[in-house]
């Protein structure tokens, strides 16, 4: 099924056409199609010059009617463009306009012996390709009489050339509605293609999303229990080990094999959450990973926010999510026991900043493994996005400061 139109809306092009047409628009809400665009307007004006042309060489009559001639073929030279132009949208601009080319053509056809009929056909495919069906019908009474007149006003044969010029004109009108019709039914297909695309996309979407889910669950079940039992064994070792008189160097390395198996089973909960969600985590996600880092390592961890938040683009936002991350872990793996962080993000009008600054630590814990890449990682990381980091001792401890370039104001960060 498509999306329901809103009140009023056409497709690209012109008008939507229903079953009996019974509703009049007043606006065209869409501009005209490619197609339209691309010849109509372009043909019209070739057509309008030719008319001039015509009228010009089959000479001007003297006195005001001559004057009266140019003033109809600069009418309908001005009208034509206001009607047919892409940008002309609103109905009670574009038909009256589209009449008064009709009008002005039998005019001139009436004033001199030049082709000023050809306009009232411009007048007609005009109002067929831009109107409503109904609407085209009744706007192009007016105009097919006063060529009728023309033409039969000084006729030897009125009854004949009526005839023809009804016959001529209902046969205009239908090939300019077949072609409607058809420019109709290509958009249709075109967004019937459209919305087959995007559902398309969305079914696959969702079974990447149901498939990152299972492997997720998967991987819950046997990595991040395996390494929560393996957290536990190793508290319960090291409390045997102290309570047996061991060497302090023995409950120090289970200690630290400990804090190993926590932040590994820290970091195996955070890939299984990304696993789950559908997109990238952001500046949005900080209070969760604070709080969770905080309780699973057991490292005070505070957050403080200041300014109003700005949006940030996908990259951007990940690499301060992943910069904080990173810096806290390393917290864990380095600061040793007793170590607090705190986490300030601070938003100016056009950038970002963020520190974690850790305190306290007895660096017991420092000589955890590492691969010591992580923040070197990052500096390559938010380099390409425009932004800076450094890293480094501070007189508190260790601190991380990253600052990044940040759009417009946002809503407040929860």
């Amino acid at each position: 099924m498509g999306r329901a139109a809103a009140p009023g809306a056409m497709p690209a092009g012109g008008p939507v056409r229903g079953p009996g047409d019974t509703a009049p628009y007043s606006m065209l809400s869409m501009p005209a199609s490619r197609d339209v665009r691309a010849w109509l307007f372009p043909l019209a004006v070739i057509v309008i010059a030719g008319v001039g042309a015509g009228v010009l060489a089959a000479g001007l009559p003297a006195g005001a009617a001559g004057a009266g001639t140019v003033a109809m073929l600069v009418a309908a030279a001005t009208l034509s463009v206001v009607a047919l132009s892409h940008r002309a949208r609103d109905l009670r601009l574009v038909v009256p306009a589209l009449v008064g080319v009709g009008l002005c053509g039998a005019g001139l056809d009436l004033q001199t012996d030049g082709p000023g009929y050809i306009a009232g056909c411009v007048s007609l495919v005009g109002l067929v390709l831009r109107t409503p069906r109904r609407i085209a019908i009744l706007a192009g009474f007016p105009v097919v009489a006063a060529i009728t007149v023309e033409e039969t006003y000084q006729s030897p044969n009125p009854a004949s050339t009526t005839l023809t010029v009804l016959f001529a004109s209902g046969l205009l009108f239908t090939i300019s509605a077949f072609a409607a019709v058809s420019q109709d039914a290509r958009r249709q297909a075109e967004a019937v293609l459209a919305q087959e695309t995007e559902t398309s996309e969305a079914r696959q979407r969702a079974a990447a999303l149901a498939e990152r889910s299972r492997l997720a669950r998967d991987l819950h079940d046997v990595l991040a229990h395996s390494l929560s039992a393996l957290a536990v064994q190793l508290e319960a070792t090291r409390l045997t080990a102290i309570n047996t008189g061991a060497g302090k160097a023995l409950v120090d390395q289970l200690a630290s094999a400990r804090e190993l198996a926590c932040i590994g089973m820290l970091e195996a909960q955070r890939a299984f959450q990304l696993l789950r969600e559908d997109s990238a985590p952001g500046p949005v996600g900080l209070p969760r990973l604070v709080t969770e880092t905080s309780a699973m390592l057991g490292i005070p961890v505070t957050l403080e926010v200041h300014g109003a938040p700005r949006p940030l683009d996908g990259e951007a936002g990940l690499t301060l999510y992943r910069v904080v991350q990173e810096a806290l872990t390393n917290v864990a793996k380095h600061a040793g026991r007793g170590a607090t962080a705190t986490v300030r993000l601070s938003w100016a009008p056009g950038s970002v900043e963020v520190s974690i600054v850790d305190s306290g630590g007895d660096g017991v814990d420092a000589a955890l493994p590492s691969t010591g890449c992580g923040l070197t990682g990052m500096v390559e990381r938010v380099t390409l996005i425009g932004g800076r980091l450094r890293a480094g001792p501070s007189d508190e401890g260790f601190t991380v400061h990253l600052w990044l370039p940040a759009g417009p104001r946002v809503r407040e960060l929860t």
